[in-house]
């Protein structure tokens, strides 16, 4: 499914530990149109459930969480 999602933007945040993924993928989401979809790389642990839980309260889809040997590739379509 996501690999079938047109991507709108991409963030690339390889190396960059909490908060710095979140405060970068708060801002590129802000510049995308609604329903449009940001996809976000990053190797911070932390990544995963932060961004997620970002997206749950914000009241945008995660779409899709890809996890290769600790490589993230996050995709969220922006809902509001």
């Amino acid at each position: 499914m996501a690999a079938d999602t047109a991507v709108t933007r991409t963030l690339d945040c390889l190396g960059l530990y909490c908060p710095e993924p979140l405060f970068q993928t708060r801002e590129a989401i802000d510049a995308i149109e609604v329903g449009e979809v940001l996809e976000v790389f990053s190797d911070d642990p932390a990544a995963e459930e932060d961004l997620s839980r970002f997206a749950k309260r914000a009241g945008h889809e995660v779409v899709s969480v890809e996890n290769d040997d600790g490589q993230l590739r996050i995709l969220l379509r922006r809902l509001t």
